[in-house]
């Protein structure tokens, strides 16, 4: 169903309350949605928060989306959004004591692996980026979106989003070069 159907034609259906419907537009953004939440809040967990949360409230406000065509672009400002929101709700989270014997996020020392080490540098230097150029990065070299695609969905011109990926990729680079033992790194992985 969900590879026949325009967005346009699946958010009519699902307003319709096809609930199939909306289960195909979760899947057909489900990675995308995860690729600018992760952007904005830089964490795996609060990425896919963020992520899930913007469908529950895409659903909960499908009839305010005007253009059905462009629900993309619609979905991925309330992913947006949420994000922030959630950084905002954390940092304020983070000024209460942590209770003894929690357990911290990071892992133990001696499970970290060369590759893991490795995806630190690159969030490290994807954090740099500006917003706008970490969504970019991510959905084309991570999700595989074409310029054209990007485009539309973030609403920017197509010469825009070659701009800001060229930009962002020399910022990587130059980025990732000046971490220490990068480029060890690389030729272990290699």
């Amino acid at each position: 169903m969900s590879d026949t159907l325009t967005d346009s034609e699946l958010v009519r259906l699902a307003l319709e309350g096809d609930e199939v419907a909306f289960g195909c537009l979760v899947e057909r953004y489900q990675r995308p949605a995860y690729a600018v939440a992760y952007s904005v809040t830089g964490r795996h967990e609060d990425a896919e928060d963020a992520a899930q949360e913007s469908f529950l409230v895409a659903l909960g406000r499908l009839e305010e989306c005007r253009n059905p065509d462009r629900f993309a672009g619609w979905l991925m400002t309330i992913v947006r959004n949420r994000s922030k929101n959630l950084i905002r709700r954390e940092s304020l989270r983070e000024t209460e004591q942590v209770p003894l014997g929690a357990r911290s996020r990071t892992p133990e020392p001696d499970r970290v692996a060369e590759t893991s080490e490795l995806r630190e540098m690159l969030e490290q230097a994807l954090s740099e980026l500006p917003e706008v150029q970490r969504q970019i990065v991510l959905l084309h070299d991570l999700e595989g979106w074409k310029h054209r695609e990007i485009a539309e969905r973030l609403e920017l011109p197509s010469g825009t989003v070659r701009s800001h990926l060229h930009f962002a990729r020399k910022a990587l680079r130059k980025g990732l070069e000046a971490l220490p033992g990068v480029s060890d790194m690389l030729r272990k992985v290699q």
